[in-house]
């Protein structure tokens, strides 16, 4: 008993013609708006008894325009009577037998709905008289997040405990209206008028999920980092929407049950900013070291490095100094060798006196070294 489907799909202009009067969703509703009356639309809107023209109460024969991205749920002395999900027109019968009580549709929303209409559908015949209200069953956007002060989480990646100050955004879905609205909703909502709003700074039960979403935070992060199939990253979560937003909606099941107990779910995720603590800044810092020094890379740095540092103690060590060049281009050519592929031993060239001579010589035509500089380690050189 209750709703008979007259059209299925999305209504055009030809069904509104054909309906002179019917009821629909209010205009002007914000993106972030999340259950409202029903109000009237056609030649009679604002007239006759109804002359508010804000009224949300049909009655037999009444009309009632489903759009797309919404569904219609149907009220009597606070108990759910009616729901319906498709698109299309309805026309309201309590004494119809061909009518249903719930229309789920396709998808997500058709299985959690049939079992929570199972568990409080309406007991005995629906009266002559129902409240009408639309849900939205669109991601609603806008609802924000922060921390005022550093959450910690063990990061499996740095393998430490880190802590951040972050904010950002998700997006939120009402995946079950019936639960939504016996769990959750206040009745003070439930009125004509009446628009809930989860971006509202005066819905104080919108005021409670932004401090679940707070308190989730910190096992969230924890989750992501510690997840082997993200690379255990802290610094992919920014550009990771749809992963962190999974370990978000995750956290706040595990911790508030909103899926299961408030028919609600995170979507998706924007984290505006991230600032780490200056701990975890130092930690990043070392990691990044270690990452730029890894591989072929790394053997490019360390060969600048030895080459930076020969030829330092070349420019000041004068005859002494080059002396010990030749005994650390020895030592050090074994340490890059060691990163390298092998090649073909050097160290004897490193003993030839001939070979010292020939080196210090070029030098020396270079300008690098004196003829003192010279002198001397040719006499050193050939034991003089």
């Amino acid at each position: 008993m209750g709703l008979v489907q007259a059209v299925a799909g999305a209504v055009g202009g030809v069904l509104a013609d054909q309906w002179k009067d019917f009821y629909t969703v209010p205009d002007g509703l914000p993106s972030t708006a999340a259950l409202f009356a029903a109000v009237p639309r056609g030649t009679n809107a604002g007239r006759g008894s109804n002359t508010s023209g804000s009224s949300n109460i049909i009655s037999n024969g009444s009309k009632i325009v489903v759009p797309e991205g919404y569904g219609l749920l149907l009220f009597q002395d606070g108990a759910i009577t009616g729901f319906a999900a498709e698109p299309g027109g309805y026309e309201w019968r309590s004494d119809d037998l061909n009518s249903q009580s719930i229309f789920a549709g396709d998808g997500l929303v058709s299985s959690l709905i049939k079992q929570s209409w199972e568990r409080f559908k309406f007991g005995g015949q629906p009266g002559a008289q129902q409240a009408a209200f639309f849900v939205s069953l669109k991601e609603l956007p806008d609802n924000r997040f922060g921390t005022q002060s550093e959450i910690y989480w063990n990061d499996g990646f740095l393998n430490t405990q880190v802590g951040a100050l972050t904010r950002g955004s998700y997006t939120l879905k009402i995946v079950d209206p019936i639960l939504f609205v016996k769990n959750f909703v206040p009745a003070t909502y439930l009125r004509p008028g009446q628009v809930f709003d989860f971006t509202d700074v005066d819905n104080a039960a919108a005021s409670q999920l932004f401090n679940e979403v707070v308190g989730s935070l910190a096992p969230a992060f924890s989750l992501y980092t510690n997840d082997a199939d993200k690379g255990n990253r802290i610094t992919k979560i920014q550009q990771d929407s749809l992963g962190f937003a999974k370990s978000l909606s995750d956290a706040v099941e595990a911790g508030y049950q909103w899926k299961s107990d408030r028919g609600l779910a995170i979507v998706k995720t924007a984290i505006v900013s991230i600032e780490y603590d200056a701990t975890t800044r130092e930690l990043l810092k070392t990691v990044q070291r270690a990452d730029a020094l890894s591989g072929a890379r790394g053997n490019s740095n360390l060969q600048a490095s030895v080459a930076a540092g020969i030829q330092a103690a070349g420019e000041n060590g004068g005859a002494a100094g080059l002396m010990g060049v030749g005994m650390a281009t020895g030592m050090v050519g074994a340490g890059v060798g060691s990163l390298q592929q092998p090649v073909a031993p050097a160290a004897a060239a490193a003993d030839d006196p001939i070979a010292k001579l020939k080196k210090a010589k070029e030098m020396l035509d270079l300008g690098l070294i004196t003829q003192a500089d010279y002198d001397a380690l040719k006499t050193k050189t050939l034991g003089l």
